[in-house]
């Protein structure tokens, strides 16, 4: 399948008018989706509203789970540029690869003073309607990360009231076999190969038994 056309950004000049940056995304693995019916839409629905596409930004074959794609990092980069005024998408998973991301994205946008618009869920946070669900669901995360922070810290509790150690294993040390080692001149990386520990985790064990032992000679 040929690559779709990309459009490249069209910023306006007009004075006043609202410029929109739309993005879309298909996924790999999904043979014969094409963006082109996520990027009409979103033209379409701009032009019913008055807003001039400022710019068109697609990921194609590129999975919603990926930290970074190329377009929408885009994207972002550009709103901080304050390229356009609002960010209109065809659906939620579409742009966004879970509802923390599309938090953290929503604040940005708000701090930047863009509007966001997903058309499937008819979300825009310029009306009253979009800016009172962005606040419920900016709640609703905040809620999800306390309760989730305050049972990590009950079982930390519980653990230790029974007396289970927490943290990484201790590592078990030969401190005087590495003095030995050191007395017949092997360097700190053959130490380390030949006690299986980290050079540092060597060298404190090393520097701490010759405290103790210059301490005993007092």
């Amino acid at each position: 399948m040929a690559s779709p056309k990309i459009h490249p950004p069209r910023f306006s000049t007009q004075p006043g008018r609202t410029r929109a940056a739309i993005y879309a995304r298909v996924s790999t693995g999904h043979n014969g989706q094409d963006p082109t019916m996520q990027t009409r839409e979103l033209e379409e629905y701009c032009q019913r509203r008055g807003w001039e596409v400022g710019g068109c930004y697609v990921d194609t074959g590129i999975s919603g789970s990926k930290e970074s794609r190329p377009e929408l990092d885009r994207l972002m980069a550009d709103a901080h540029r304050r390229r356009f005024d609002a960010v209109a998408v065809w659906k939620f998973d579409r742009f966004a690869r879970s509802v923390s991301h599309l938090l953290r994205a929503l604040e940005t946008f708000k701090a930047l003073g863009i509007d966001f618009v997903s058309f499937s869920e008819q979300l825009d946070t310029s009306t009253p309607t979009g800016k009172m669900v962005f606040t419920v669901l900016g709640a609703v995360a905040e809620l999800e990360r306390s309760l989730i922070g305050e049972r990590v810290r009950a079982g930390i509790r519980n653990a230790k009231a029974k007396g289970k150690r927490l943290g990484r294993p201790r590592i078990a040390v030969d401190a005087p076999r590495i003095a030995t080692l050191r007395s017949q001149g092997r360097s700190w990386s053959v130490i380390c190969q030949e006690t299986g520990i980290g050079k540092g985790t060597a060298q404190r064990a090393f520097y701490g038994l010759s405290k103790s032992l210059v301490a005993s000679t007092r």
